[in-house]
């Protein structure tokens, strides 16, 4: 099993591509330290994609796209700056309330990111914000998409470790909201202490509001039909992707007449070729991660965590600074099927309930979304404001302090993520 992760480790650091990485590791230990046929491996690769319930991810990520260019993000963005244009600090939580709306539909942290910055960054520097500090929001903004259904990341959690899709998207709920909401507090605090500029408000206007809202309404329906007709059991996770595809077209087309057929064939590349590279990472992670199961890994690991302590506590500490520091450094779909499937058994014999469990682990991948040196949240938010990565991670911290506290809720208080689900799936 050593020589199996030390190897990933060693051509993750040389620069390879976390891909070709996991493929290149787990070669090496199928021919070094099994006896498995190698066809073995082949048929592992494509068995690790061959599920319906995975064929939701390149649909979300084609509404995804779909959204960002066809208006939906605009009428968010338009919407937002009614609902809470009149606090200070306006911009920033105009950033916040966007990517909690955007997260509800696509449930790409980078999408998000992109669609949210390319539209606020110019605007934030005219007006004198802290440009640094609106990235750096933006970006947080962006990682509320692997928590707030539909969650790519979710998906995979759920299929990985044997779970509901519809109860992870609703253990993820709460939890998302939350850390908007502490963003927006966050937002507000740091912007009352700053210079005028975040004091230069727009009066609020109901009628405005209400213009917003009608126009957005299209966009707004999205996650109603998505998350209660997975919940309701009308379509089944990978249908509701579907769906989701349908509708933005139609929004898009019809609606906003922001794009034309003649933008579909475009549109629809970009998608299968953000999708290819989930899905690829997704095939070989599935070999990695059985490589290191048939080699003792979880056993390892469990006697390890009962050799250091018998406590949930302790026991959940330790691996949310495991989820963390992995999150830093590798990508999250390839770190839930590599680390998920070790650690959700050893979690369910200390008590914790795997809901919980799923959705903790998906909050601290979030946080890795938008910390040095690998956060692709923090490198999109950079760029799209024109700023480099390192004086955007200067503050970074500010926004990272508040989804680390409702990390901390998460884990001790169960209720944050288990109400919904329990609710809806007694």
């Amino acid at each position: 099993m050593t020589f199996a992760f030390g190897g990933f480790a060693l051509l993750i650091f040389s620069g390879v591509p976390i891909v070709f990485a996991l493929g290149v590791a787990a070669l090496l230990a199928v021919v070094f330290l099994t006896g498995t046929p190698l066809v073995i491996v082949a048929q592992r690769v494509y068995g690790g994609v061959d599920s319906f319930s995975l064929m939701a991810i390149p649909f979300f990520v084609t509404a995804g796209v779909i959204m960002a260019e066809g208006g939906i993000a605009r009428r968010f963005v338009d919407l937002a700056a009614a609902l809470v244009g009149w606090i200070t600090g306006s911009l920033y939580l105009v950033a916040v309330v966007t990517s909690t709306g955007l997260a509800a539909i696509s449930g790409s942290g980078s999408a998000d990111t992109a669609a949210v910055g390319s539209i606020l960054s110019p605007e934030l520097r005219r007006r004198g914000y802290d440009i640094d500090l609106g990235a750096s929001i933006i970006a947080a903004g962006g990682a509320l998409a692997p928590i707030i259904p539909p969650s790519i990341i979710m998906v995979v959690i759920a299929i990985t470790s044997n779970l509901s899709i519809g109860a992870m998207f609703l253990g993820g709920i709460l939890p998302g909201l939350l850390i908007a909401l502490a963003l927006c507090v966050t937002c507000w605090a740091f912007a009352k202490r700053g210079g005028p500029a975040y004091r230069d408000t727009e009066a609020f206007s109901f009628g405005r509001l209400v213009r917003t809202f009608v126009a957005a309404m299209p966009g707004l329906l999205l996650p109603i039909i998505i998350v209660g007709g997975i919940v309701g059991g009308v379509f089944t996770a990978t249908e509701a992707a579907c769906v989701a595809v349908v509708v933005t077209i139609l929004v898009s087309i019809l609606i906003y007449r922001e794009i034309g057929v003649q933008d579909l064939p475009r549109l629809f590349l970009k998608a299968i070729s953000l999708s290819a590279a989930v899905l690829i990472i997704v095939s070989t992670a599935s070999v990695f991660s059985w490589i290191i199961a048939s080699l003792g890994a979880p056993r390892m690991l469990d006697a390890w965590f009962r050799s250091v302590t018998e406590s949930p506590v302790v026991f959940l500490i330790l691996v949310n600074v495991l989820l963390l520091v992995v999150g830093m450094f590798m990508e999250s779909i390839s770190a839930i099927l590599i680390i998920l499937p070790v650690l959700m058994p050893i979690a369910i014999g200390y008590g914790i309930d795997p809901i919980q469990f799923g959705v903790m682990a998906a909050l601290n991948l979030s946080v890795g979304l938008i910390t040095p040196p690998y956060g692709i949240c923090l490198f999109v938010a950079a760029m799209v404001a024109g700023r480099k990565v390192e004086q955007v991670s200067t503050r970074v911290w500010i926004p990272l302090l508040p989804m680390l506290v409702v990390l901390a809720l998460t884990a001790y208080v169960p209720a944050v993520a288990l109400t919904l689900p329990r609710l809806f799936f007694p």
